[in-house]
């Protein structure tokens, strides 16, 4: 136990600081209050017996400072400065980062790069985006964790618990990835797009979002200019490995294959936090007609939906909605609809793919209908039976159509396969009775012309005496 203190001089486990390095990996600069939130969410119902909610927050991020420290003494975690709220900040070193992505599972090329100012001005951007993967994930307390703490705070784990789920696990989460509009994911050109967030969940329904937040400090039209970075990229056309031409972000990550009448780009969620002083509606609007050129859809008439074949489908919420609804909740404004919706309903096209379903289930009964149809005119060409009058089978019929080797067509192609036999019994019997009457027939000459040769002896052997 005392080379394990000395090794590790906080006290943290190794699975402790995997969590966090795992954590920071993701999201590059936290505070030991998201890490912990992130990977156990159960402490957040302990030491609720605690007087203030300051001690209660030192009390369950205890182990995770711990582990931090000790991340920091082996080089692997520096110190990041304070949150504008007073929080110290972590982030990870090159070293750290490597190690991350061993945790995750990931190449290093994946993990993203660090934020802007992650540790000056406050890291009010990075928090943000910190707090939207959280309300995205809601992640769950274990409750025989909790089972032991008073009744109002086993009853809050399993409101949580019982709460509408969340997209994916941290995993399914990376950081300021850079979208190069040209040069290479590792070192990306002038004029590239760095999304804050790229989600991929296909388990829960989200193959590819790419996530935008803002503090409702940036200006709507700065704001805007990213759209036109995400359209030159999403345009982008790489060979991939197997040879064959597709969007660059296709030899990247997986999508559902795109239709040969609509080619959607990938949906982009735009978060707003009003920690600023503009209004996140205000701020909504203003990028919605400073983008309308991106997500813009034409009306299909005969379908009764718009086509967004080629737009980039933008979807706004704030990070209080966010937090409060989770992504099932109706707090999503798809750009060019009228009411929120939940974020999957939202990134959709619900019209069309109803009118598609319609269209399918139409080509499905056609095609019944054409199936029964030819079945009628092939039953009516079924050939019937010389003898008895029977239908014949499939393979009767089969068997008696035409066949290049003669030698095995069937005897009697007017007869199904029972009267063939009998008519095939019937004629070898005739055979063989025919055999046997020329065979009697043959014996009674044989006999006759011996009678003839004795008779004709005895009178020969009568003259000559």
């Amino acid at each position: 136990m005392a080379g394990k203190r000395k090794e590790n001089e906080a006290g943290s486990s190794n699975d402790l600081r995997a969590d966090v390095l795992r954590v920071l990996g993701v999201l590059k600069v936290a505070t030991a209050d998201q890490i912990q939130r992130l990977s156990s969410p159960h402490l957040t119902y302990r030491h609720t017996l605690k007087p203030t909610a300051a001690k209660r927050k030192e009390a369950r991020t205890a182990s995770h400072r711990a582990a931090v420290n000790d991340l920091r003494r082996h080089g692997l975690a520096v110190d990041g400065g304070r949150t504008r709220g007073g929080e110290e900040t972590r982030l990870l070193t090159k070293d750290g980062l490597a190690a991350a992505a061993i945790e995750l599972d990931r190449e290093i090329e994946e993990m993203g790069g660090m934020p802007k100012s992650a540790g000056r001005s406050g890291a009010s951007h990075p928090m943000t985006v910190n707090e939207t993967v959280i309300a995205l994930i809601r992640p769950k307390p274990n409750l025989n964790k909790v089972m032991r703490e008073p009744t109002e705070a086993v009853a809050a784990a399993q409101a949580a618990v019982d709460a509408p789920d969340g997209i994916g696990t941290l995993a399914s989460y990376a950081t300021e990835v850079a979208l190069p509009v040209k040069g290479t994911w590792k070192n990306p050109g002038l004029g590239s797009a760095r999304a804050d967030v790229v989600l991929t969940a296909p388990q829960a329904g989200v193959p590819l979002l790419f996530i935008e937040v803002d503090n409702c400090t940036e200006e709507a039209v700065l704001i805007a200019q990213k759209f036109d970075k995400y359209a030159r990229f999403f345009k982008r056309q790489e060979k991939d490995t197997d040879g064959i031409e597709k969007p660059l972000w296709r030899t990247r990550w997986w999508a559902p294959a795109a239709d040969e009448y609509e080619r959607v780009h990938p949906p982009v969620l735009l978060v707003f936090h009003e920690a600023g002083q503009r209004s996140a509606k205000n701020q909504m609007a203003r990028v919605a007609d400073l983008t309308r050129h991106h997500w813009q859809g034409r009306w299909h008439p005969q379908g009764g939906y718009h086509s967004y074949d080629r737009c980039i489908p933008i979807v706004a919420t704030t990070l209080e909605e966010l937090r409060k609804h989770g992504p099932a909740g109706p707090v999503f404004w798809r750009f060019g609809r009228e009411n929120g919706q939940p974020l999957l309903d939202a990134m959709g096209n619900a019209r069309r793919d109803a009118y598609l379903a319609r269209r399918r289930q139409a080509a499905r009964e056609e095609e019944r209908r054409r199936e029964e149809r030819m079945a009628a005119e092939r039953e009516a060409r079924r050939p019937v039976c010389a003898d008895c009058g029977r239908k014949f089978t499939d393979a009767r019929w089969e068997a008696v159509g035409y066949n290049r080797d003669w030698s095995t067509r069937p005897s009697h192609p007017h007869l199904c396969e029972d009267c063939q036999n009998r008519a095939i019994a019937a004629e070898q019997q005739a055979e063989a009775d025919e055999r046997e009457r020329q065979e009697q027939e043959r014996l009674r000459q044989e006999a006759e012309e011996r009678a003839v040769a004795q008779k004709a002896g005895g009178w020969l052997s009568r003259f000559r005496t």
